[in-house]
């Protein structure tokens, strides 16, 4: 029998466990014993794997195989140096890949998700990879359940458990103590599930299985969902295959053209294959990685925190923001501002609704600090709560039940619109009399005055119940007696305009998505200069067929009364129209808006499951802090962008050369350790793409990943860096008449001057003295344009084959390469007019 269907005494004997909770020091114990609460530990893996995994890159392999090769057929000084060669790559890209890894790894841990246990007999907030078989567990609202476990008592308990069942609504639980058959885990109303979280009311649990030893655990490799492919990465992917496939043409030309013309398999094997390696954009992994992991740590030192780098991408790239109006284009702190009866007078209605905000044992939300904070009845303590109603997104009210002089209460605060419908009565001072349509119409005047002030209103209702009456639920909330309004004002943040059009200036649209509605909407809106010509509510949405909404929805900014599934539709339907999605939630009602977003985007003190679900982190709940991390994914993104286009402008134009170079001359172009060793230079001068500085006008509006861009780019800066390579090819061979030795150093030395330099040129639209590159990238490049130079000069030179260049030799490469970087710019001038960017 599953340990989660024995009786609970049972299940408390076996975990030796009870209702007692652990201590810290027995949690301890348990979890050297059990490992940490998490479905994989790939986040464990030591440094040493993760070092040792980067051998396991076919290519990698391929050039380790090849080195073993060499030394077996006598060639020990070829496979000493493809080895050295090799080694030091890894080395270099472990050093960048595990420093980045880590920094993201800080940051998560800064927002990291807690639960609440039972340990030396307090509730405590523990992290939830700390939870161990045996915690007792608190849930409520919001929460992320942190394990499998047995329910020992619970109120109106909702979880939605569609990660693990696809039920499409939350699943209704029962505390029941007994023995259970085996059932599968949509009849196990008596248990609750890790990776599930609770919608409405709360539970006392005790966990049974963590980690891997969970039902998701044990399922995770069918039920694993990948993230779905975003813009970026799927034009990484594009982009990687096309120049893939033309690598593979090329190499498999160039290996038979040298095996055909100097009859040696072997040579001809190791030199196309180097050249695969010197041509394949194998740092793009490793670039992209370091370029977000600098972007994150930057971006966290203004308060956004990025908990999963690829995120980043999306964030520079999104050109709609969707928001809601409560802590974004306001304050977030409410303020009772009044509380009136039907006329607008002063009402008793305010001692109910203390009771109900104190006295309520789920989350807290703002309205309840306010109400708390403006005075505390001295009567109050008369009453003791008796049951409680929890709060839900369809009804959208809570209900508390309480005993006072032998008289028992049902206190009911909610919005306007759902509690009014279920009023028949109102209090007029101390009289109760019916709720005729004119008193009604009266309360709706009253309720609409105050909302366009940019109160946000809720109201408030009682009913006298039987004091037999054991339980309560929402059937229970009828016939009910209207006892007043209570305003709150929310003020405008005071930068909120301000940041609206900083981001309107960065070509991102900001739609709002209240529940609010639409009077506060409108006022809170113009306050901050955000267009109100039109609302869409939530109601009129529905009467929309899809295509009437695609065509309202681009000049729509703000949509008001909207529940969970409207927001997703809206958000689908900007996707499917080909925008990038931001989308910034708190609540519980916000988890599927945050999932189904390009970006989802939420702040540190949020409901666990809006957490959990979004990709970005706010410290503070900030439009100004959305700015930032839009410029900063935007540099972040045009950074890469400078690697791939470095990349096409001179890997993909060395391919060709090297399929000419092949037929000119009577011996390899380049010997295979001399392309490795080029290589190696090569990508070292690169890593510091991440540092340099993005042009203004880069940043002024979102780039999308495109791929006809690029492949335009190429196929014209390609053949630029090829031209330069075969007059290289002629001078060598034509005019200073090179022998082998010779063409070879020649040519190392002017092949990896253009290829490190080129950077300093593509890098910007603009010339190199109005745009300059950051110090890191100046001093990689010219080091290593210079290392290549002095080394032919050097011991190590006559270990790699080179021999020293006299001083004509230098002075015409010198000349070549100037030559090749004036005319990349003036190509490159003509090519931003053509093509844009």
């Amino acid at each position: 029998m599953s340990l989660l269907n024995k009786p609970l005494t049972e299940l408390y004997s076996q975990l030796a466990a009870g209702e007692q909770g652990l201590t810290s020091a027995e949690a301890t114990k348990r979890l050297e014993i059990y490992g940490r609460n998490v479905l994989g530990q790939q986040e464990t893996a030591s440094a040493v794997k993760a070092f040792l995994r980067l051998f396991l890159n076919p290519l990698v392999t391929i050039l380790l195989i090849s080195a073993v090769m060499s030394y077996f057929l006598g060639e020990v000084n070829g496979a000493l140096i493809i080895a050295v060669l090799v080694v030091l790559s890894v080395i270099l890209q472990f050093y960048h890949e595990h420093r980045s890894g880590e920094a993201a790894a800080a940051l998560r841990r800064q927002v990291a998700v807690h639960a609440t246990a039972l340990r030396d007999g307090i509730k405590q907030e523990v992290p939830l990879d700390e939870i161990v078989p045996g915690d007792i567990i608190y849930l409520t609202a919001g929460d992320i359940v942190p394990g499998d476990a047995r329910i020992i008592s619970l109120k109106d308990l909702y979880v939605n458990q569609a990660s693990l069942t696809g039920e499409s609504f939350p699943a209704d639980k029962e505390a029941d103590l007994g023995a259970k058959p085996e059932t599968g885990i949509t009849e196990m109303t008596h248990a609750v599930f890790m990776g599930s979280n609770v919608t409405s009311g709360m539970a006392t649990a005790v966990v049974a299985a963590t980690g891997k030893e969970t039902e998701i655990g044990k399922i995770a490799h069918t039920l694993a969902i990948t993230p779905p492919e975003t813009e970026f990465q799927r034009g990484i992917r594009e982009f990687s295959l096309m120049l893939m496939k033309i690598i593979i043409v090329l190499v498999l030309v160039i290996f038979f053209i040298n095996a055909f013309q100097h009859h040696n398999i072997f040579e001809s094997f190791l030199f196309a294959l180097a050249i695969s390696v010197g041509i394949t954009p194998e740092l793009l992994p490793m670039i992209m990685t370091i370029n977000m992991a600098n972007g994150a740590v930057a971006m966290s030192r203004k308060g956004v925190i990025v908990k999963w780098l690829a995120a980043i991408q999306n964030f520079g790239s999104m050109d709609v923001l969707c928001s809601d109006k409560t802590g974004t284009l306001t304050e977030g702190e409410f303020r009772l501002v009044s509380c009136t009866d039907h006329n607008g007078k002063e009402s008793q209605a305010f001692l109910h609704a203390y009771l109900n905000s104190t006295l309520q044992g789920g989350m807290k939300n703002p309205l309840d600090l306010a109400i708390a904070a403006y005075r505390h009845p001295e009567e109050a303590s008369e009453y003791t709560k008796f049951d409680e109603i929890p709060f839900d997104f369809v009804r959208r009210m809570l209900s508390v039940v309480v005993d006072h002089d032998n008289q028992r209460l049902l206190l009911t605060k909610g919005a306007p619109e759902s509690l009014l419908p279920r009023c028949s009565r109102y209090l007029d001072g101390t009289e109760i009399k019916p709720l005729t349509a004119d008193i009604l119409n009266t309360i709706q005047t009253q309720f609409a005055a105050d909302s366009e002030q940019g109160n946000r209103v809720i109201a408030m209702a009682y009913k006298p119940v039987e004091g037999s009456q054991e339980s309560f639920a929402t059937a229970d909330e009828t016939d009910l007696i209207f006892s007043g309004l209570l305003a709150f004002f929310d003020p405008p943040r005071a930068t909120a305009g301000e940041t609206i059009a900083a981001l309107n200036g960065l070509g991102v649209n900001v739609k709002i998505l209240t529940g609010d509605n639409e009077i506060v909407a409108r006022k809170v809106c113009r306050d901050v200069g955000i267009p109100v010509d039109k609302i869409v509510t939530g109601t009129e949405m529905d009467k929309l067929t899809d295509d009437a909404l695609a065509r309202v929805i681009d000049t729509t900014a703000v949509f008001a009364r909207l529940n969970p599934v409207q927001k997703n539709r809206i958000i689908f339907m900007l996707k499917r129209k080909g925008h990038v999605v931001g989308y910034i939630g708190d609540g519980i009602n916000d988890a599927p808006s945050l999932r189904a977003a390009d970006v989802g985007i939420s702040v540190n003190n949020a409901v666990d499951v809006a957490k959990e679900s979004a990709a970005i982190i706010l410290m503070e709940k900030s439009l100004s802090a959305l700015k930032d991390g839009v410029i900063e994914g935007r540099r972040t993104f045009a950074n890469t962008m400078k690697y791939i286009m470095m990349g096409t402008s001179s890997n993909f134009g060395n391919m060709f050369s090297m399929s000419f170079a092949s037929l000119m001359v009577p011996f390899l172009p380049m010997l295979p350790v001399q392309i490795l060793l080029n290589n190696l230079l090569y990508d070292f001068s690169q890593v510091s793409i991440p540092t340099d500085s993005v042009d203004d006008d880069y940043i002024k509006r979102p780039r999308r990943w495109d791929i006809k861009f690029i492949r335009h780019f190429m196929l014209i800066f390609g053949p630029v860096s090829s031209i330069f390579d075969l007059l290289t090819f002629g001078v060598l061979l034509y005019f200073f008449k090179a022998d082998q030795g010779l063409f070879q150093t020649g040519w190392f030395v002017e092949s990896l001057a253009t290829q490190v330099l080129v950077i300093h040129i593509i890098r910007s639209r603009y010339g190199i003295l109005k745009s300059h590159a950051s110090k890191w990238l100046i001093l990689t490049t010219v080091g290593c344009a210079v290392l290549g130079l002095v080394i032919p000069y050097t011991p190590l030179g006559e270990f790699f084959g080179f021999v020293p260049l006299p001083l004509a030799y230098l002075a015409a490469i010198a000349g070549l390469v100037a030559a090749y970087l004036l005319l990349v710019e003036q190509v490159k001038r003509w090519f931003f007019i053509r093509y844009g960017w």
